[in-house]
């Protein structure tokens, strides 16, 4: 991950109760507080004589930014009217589009405070060969507890920082002279919305996936997180796949295609139709990102802290996705996701460990989605002290054509929110595609 940008996500609150002075010196001093906890963001890269990239835990400290937005109110960057993401969010973020390599000489995380005419906007920018989702929302989780107070003691759990783990390499990656580039175009234009769906437009989704219904009214549901690259389970034409399946279409005994990957079929289908392909025999890939910690045997600890993720890619031809119903592409996730075991996940180690190369992250042939993030993450526990989030925003990092983020809905049971980054043609597309659109909810 040393390649990909930072990581940026935030969390759009109300006015705090008390003065922002007052606030700001409660968040430093929470921040401060949440750091000795996680010690290695504190630190900085290195690289040995090696080639060795490690963390020096030396105590160099994270940036601390307070700026003010007045202008902007809660309403205005966040009604219901507003069918994209409002542009200001880009500005709310320190360390745009800086790459994850520069934490040689940069702070390894930072945090913006923006304050608005009726609320505050609380932005965290981490490294992300450093982190992965997971201990990213570990860490924010940590920072809003601490700054709540004692009633938050409870929900605080220590960050595992054991490094016997299949992911603890003795490869070493060679790094351009230099230092890496990011591997997509950071510049090209791009529109970006944030789509909802509600629990039970997700069961809807989810029913017609499991009963492979070919009506017209369609079902689709969310996504998980991760990031790496080998293993691809490739349909054969047919409709089938080869993978660890047995006779009768069962992988492992698990055959009940999910929410998560009814939603991404979905999606997966649409997006391809707004791109209006000529050739039906092109290839399209859908990668998931998939956490780790709990596939590997013996099971990883749940806050290992690190990045314990890998990418799951998923083809098909354009003609196949568009010629069959959702539960095809659903099927095709489901299968590749039940199948990344241990073996799979040491077997993509091994891989990397015989040709160790920094992750490729973009749409290169035009026909990508990648899936990150996940509606799994507690980003709504990031209670400062005064209430839940309004909204959850991201920055310019790592953003491309085909890049999508899984959150969970603000109403929680199941409700899933997807940050939907396409071309602009692309985006008109998805949004006049009515067999998407009809189980998109606006927000309240």
């Amino acid at each position: 991950m040393l390649s990909c940008h930072y990581i940026q996500k935030g969390v759009l609150l109300t006015a705090p109760p008390s003065s922002f002075e007052h606030l700001i010196q409660s968040l430093k001093h929470s921040l401060s507080n949440a750091l000795s906890l996680f010690p290695a963001l504190a630190g900085r890269l290195s690289t040995d004589s090696d080639g060795y990239v490690y963390i020096v835990c030396n105590d160099a400290g994270v940036d601390f930014i307070h700026a003010k937005a007045k202008h902007l109110t809660l309403n205005a960057v966040v009604s219901p009217s507003l069918l994209h993401v409002h542009p200001c969010f880009k500005e709310f973020f320190a360390y745009d589009m800086t790459i994850s390599y520069s934490g040689h000489h940069n702070p390894l995380a930072t945090v913006q405070v923006t304050e608005l005419a009726d609320g505050v906007f609380i932005a965290c920018t981490v490294n992300h060969a450093v982190t992965d989702g997971t201990s990213f929302w570990h860490f924010f989780n940590t920072f809003a507890a601490v700054n709540k107070g004692a009633a938050a003691k409870k929900i605080l759990r220590a960050p595992n920082f054991s490094r016997e783990t299949v992911f603890n390499s003795t490869a070493v990656l060679p790094v351009p002279a230099g230092g890496p580039t990011v591997t997509f175009a950071a510049d090209e234009p791009l529109r970006e919305r944030v789509f909802h769906f509600s629990r039970e437009a997700i069961r809807k989704l989810k029913q017609r996936a499991n009963n492979g219904d070919n009506s017209n009214e369609l079902t689709e549901v969310m996504g998980k997180q991760a990031n790496d690259s080998w293993k691809i389970i490739n349909s054969n034409g047919n409709g089938n796949v080869n993978g660890n399946c047995n006779g009768n279409g069962k992988i492992n005994g698990r055959n009940e295609i999910s929410s998560f990957q009814s939603l991404s079929a979905q999606l997966w289908r649409a997006v391809t139709r707004a791109r209006k392909f000529t050739d039906p025999s092109k290839t399209s890939t859908f990668r998931m990102a998939v956490n780790c910690r709990h596939r590997l045997e013996p099971k990883m600890d749940a806050f290992y802290f690190g990045n314990a993720i890998q990418s799951i890619p998923t083809v098909a031809t354009v003609g196949e996705i568009l010629s069959h119903d959702l539960r095809f592409c659903a099927e095709l996730l489901h299968k590749n996701v039940v199948a990344h075991d241990d073996a799979t996940v040491r077997r993509g180690v091994e891989d990397w460990e015989n040709a160790p190369r920094l992750f490729p992250l973009g749409n290169f042939d035009g026909a990508m989605i990648t899936m990150g993030s996940s509606p799994r993450f507690p980003m709504y526990d990031n209670d400062f002290g005064w209430g839940r989030p309004i909204a959850i925003r991201s920055g310019k990092a790592n953003k491309f054509d085909g890049k999508i983020s899984a959150f969970p809905g603000r109403e929680g049971n199941g409700s899933v929110d997807l940050e939907v980054v396409l071309a602009p043609k692309t985006m008109t597309g998805l949004e006049n595609d009515t067999e998407f659109m009809q189980y998109v909810t606006h927000f309240v």
